[in-house]
């Protein structure tokens, strides 16, 4: 007998976590459920995240929730602002009470002879259970309790204060220090011009190029609208204006690879000039969308270079030396701190062993269904958005099928529903087909795809909203396990 019982359990209070939540309250009412989150706050990354320019890099308008409009003036909104939106989310849709903090899920197991999951969690440092009939798991797909931090020849060595911005010190002050941040993604590109603003000399160490497109902070569109014709029917009007026109740009650089990468660096060398060095700096090895375009809004990062308040230098670091960096070439960049925006530890539930019937689950032998279930895993959901647009814009389409699935098993009187493959549907592609390290670090211990759907990951919005919000609700899906009328423990 489980301490608890639940219909469905939510594993994190994110922005996964919240919108699923508000989910099941408004489609699912007559379900009992609860958010476990393993932190002291709501919030997930955008509490994780204190580092200088923490920001969104996509607009809010596809990030926020389709249900709460996003009424602030910035489209690209800074951390604390997302966090307040969340938070406020959270409270006035009535998830608030349902979320339990400081709870670790550290093990779920599956029986198929009760057609429940067991979960153990931490509370803490005690142990306790937690049965429920599913499992909705939001937690991301990075480790929160440490990013890549890869070993650099001469580290201690280094006579000043090493980074890293997933752990970001609270009084940390720039202000006159030569800082040196090293890498060229998201991250970087956002700490670069914050730190700058911050007073500090900085340069971006990058051992090779990111596509860079700067764009407005604000939509002036956008906001126009919402004064015209109201919050709600300008979000729904520019949620659906951004999500097609970034597939529409998405699905054309894909298509002509060469002419989109020479248009992007053209806008690059538009914004720093026809002395500059963008062939060595902003020129990338690999095709647009290989990896995530980064956004700077308002070219903050370019103002900064031509400020001369940031530098770019490309190639390969050699060693930490006492004052700073020595690169490959012999090159030193001086820093009295080092900033090492090397990237994230990807994880699929490592730190979480599932169990079904007590036999390990391996996730990188299972296949992907639908973009959030796995094959032969009963009851079990996980959401994850899109690489080449808003993650929320996927999250939202997750929780509103599990919701119509949950709907399904009552109506047929099933307490359970496994994703099983087809004879033929079979595959072993790849889960993502990005070229970022820190995804090509992980990807085997990810589930693999078919050959054809419901087993592909399309990374197409429109494609996903026709499959799971107006598709079939049971292809592929093995309903079992009549309810019987049992009695439940409280």
């Amino acid at each position: 007998m489980a301490d608890e019982w639940f219909d469905v359990v939510v594993v994190g209070a994110g922005l996964s976590g919240i919108g699923m939540a508000r989910h099941l309250k408004v489609e699912c009412p007559d379900l009992s459920f609860t958010v476990l989150e393993a932190r002291a706050r709501l919030g997930g990354t955008w509490d994780l995240f204190r580092y200088p320019g923490v920001r969104s890099d996509s607009d809010m308008y596809t990030l926020g929730y389709s249900f709460r409009p996003w009424t602030e003036e910035k489209a690209i909104a800074e951390g604390g602002s997302i966090l307040s939106y969340l938070q406020d989310t959270a409270r006035e849709s009535g998830v608030e009470p349902h979320i339990r903090t400081r709870t670790r899920v550290v093990a779920a197991d599956w029986s198929s002879a009760d057609a429940a999951w067991t979960l153990t969690v931490d509370v803490a440092g005690e142990r306790r259970t937690v049965a429920c009939r599913f499992v909705v798991m939001c937690t991301g797909y990075y480790d929160y309790a440490r990013g890549h931090a890869p070993a650099f020849a001469g580290a201690d060595d280094f006579a000043g204060q090493i980074v890293h911005p997933q752990f970001w010190p609270e009084n940390l002050d720039v202000s006159g220090k030569r800082v040196a941040v090293i890498g060229s993604g998201a991250t970087a590109v956002t700490l670069v011009p914050a730190l700058a603003d911050r007073g500090a000399q900085v340069a971006m160490v990058q051992r090779s190029p990111s596509y860079v497109v700067a764009r407005p902070a604000s939509d002036r569109i956008a906001n126009g609208l919402r004064r015209l014709i109201g919050a709600r029917r300008a979000t729904d009007a520019i949620r659906w204006r951004n999500a097609l026109i970034g597939q529409f740009f998405y699905s054309r650089m894909r298509k002509h690879p060469k002419a989109a990468a020479e248009k992007l660096i053209g806008w690059v060398r538009d914004h720093l000039g026809p002395d500059y060095d963008v062939a060595t700096h902003f020129t990338p090895r690999y095709d647009p969308w290989d990896q995530r375009l980064c956004l700077v809004p308002d070219g903050d990062l370019f103002e900064a270079i031509k400020a001369g308040r940031a530098e770019v230098v490309t190639g390969t670091i050699d060693r930490f030396e006492a004052e700073g960096i020595v690169m490959e070439d012999g090159t030193r960049v001086p820093a009295d701190i080092i900033v090492t925006a090397t990237g994230l530890e990807l994880k699929l539930m490592d730190d979480m062993p599932v169990r079904i019937d007590g036999r390990p689950v391996d996730f990188a032998r299972t296949l992907n269904y639908k973009g959030m279930m796995f094959s032969d895993v009963p009851n079990l959901a996980y959401t994850f958005g899109y690489t080449n647009a808003s993650w929320t814009l996927k999250a939202d389409l997750t929780a509103a099928y599990v919701c119509r699935l949950l709907n399904a098993m009552r109506a047929r009187g099933m307490r359970s529903a496994t994703p099983r493959v087809g004879e033929g549907e079979a595959g072993d592609e790849a889960f993502l087909d990005f070229t970022s390290t820190y995804v090509q670090r992980a990807i085997d211990r990810f589930p693999k795809q078919g050959k054809r759907a419901p087993w592909r990951l399309h990374q197409n919005y429109l494609k996903d909203l026709m499959a799971l919000r107006f598709g079939r609700v049971d292809d592929a899906i093995e309903f079992a396990h009549p309810e019987r009328g049992e009695q439940r423990a409280a």
